[in-house]
């Protein structure tokens, strides 16, 4: 049986399957087989994003602290600072252990199972290829999930607590795109499972078709992505219109009350950063899970003796 035959569009068809694995199953089966390791690994990050919520005001705190000569208070800054630092080193040596210590063991039932399915070496190198990226979204893409989502409802609440009204629009606004993501998200996964298509045929392109067919493979691959960075791009730019309202919203309260002083500036100014900053990493969020959508229904990470759970 080979592992693809083409549909009347032209379109590869994918081997047969036992049937769809979903991403957040293969997910869990891979938190069930590694929980300690990835609790821990989870663990520094949890620490490092804890101290990223609190510093700024730990920085407003030190920059009233150096304008009132209280060199001992302004001078605990650099602990803080020190800290997050020791934090961040700690967990990425902690990652390159776990994480590559985990795609070994996905590698195997990935192979396994696409051998039983009489799928051709090429569509097994690009499964295997893509599988890698569920290990990806551990090592890389929950850590950033786990700082912009920490990031932008600490940020907003923090917000609130020192400008009430102005954490009141980051809300809003953050309500606005939650909103939209799932449209978003959509439309990626189908850019997501028409890419992949190609990509597991690439093999047997490269050996057996002719210059001018290799040349369509390849452009209509550069198409597909383009289309999927000009999506992020107008994302992108939706959300830079929606943070330069926001600091002008900031801009004007603050001049509203001459009074405030130079820490509190500072600290409104951060947070509100820190929230804009996080909101633009949700584009390449929602097309990672879209990315993954796709590529759980192609592959199953799970070993034999779990698949039928």
């Amino acid at each position: 049986m080979t592992s693809a035959t083409p549909h009347a569009s032209g379109r590869p068809t994918p081997p047969p399957s036992a049937g769809p694995v979903s991403a957040s199953r293969a997910l869990r089966a891979i938190a069930r087989q590694h929980p300690w390791s990835i609790t821990a690994a989870f663990s520094l990050v949890a620490a490092e994003n804890i101290l990223l919520v609190i510093y700024p005001l730990f920085a407003g705190f030190a920059i009233d602290a150096i304008l009132q000569g209280q060199w001992w208070q302004a001078c605990s800054y650099a602990g803080i600072v020190l800290l997050f630092w020791l934090l961040g080193a700690l967990r990425r040596a902690v990652d390159t252990r776990v994480y590559t210590g985990i795609y070994a063991g996905v590698a195997v039932p990935v192979i396994t199972q696409q051998r039983r399915l009489q799928a051709q070496p090429s569509t097994i190198v690009a499964r295997v290829v893509l599988a890698r990226e569920f290990v990806d979204f551990f090592e890389q893409h929950i850590p950033v999930l786990a700082t912009s989502l920490i990031s932008i409802i600490g940020a907003a609440l923090m917000l609130a607590l020192i400008e009430f009204w102005l954490g009141m629009a980051c809300l809003g606004v953050l309500l606005i795109f939650a909103l939209l993501l799932p449209g978003f998200s959509r439309t990626n996964q189908r850019l997501h499972q028409r890419l992949n298509d190609r990509l597991e045929q690439e093999v047997a392109r490269i050996t057996v078709a002719s210059p001018r067919q290799l040349g369509r493979h390849y452009q209509a691959l550069r198409l597909l992505r383009i289309a999927i960075s000009d999506r992020e791009a107008l994302a992108y730019l939706a959300i830079g219109i929606s943070a330069a309202l926001l600091f002008l919203l900031a801009i004007m309260m603050l001049l509203q009350n001459p009074e405030r002083s130079a820490g509190h500036v500072y600290a409104v100014m951060t947070y509100l950063w820190n929230f804009v900053s996080s909101l633009d990493e949700g584009p390449g969020l929602a097309d990672q899970l879209a990315k993954l959508r796709d590529i759980g229904q192609r592959v199953d990470t799970t070993p034999a003796d779990e698949a039928g759970h």
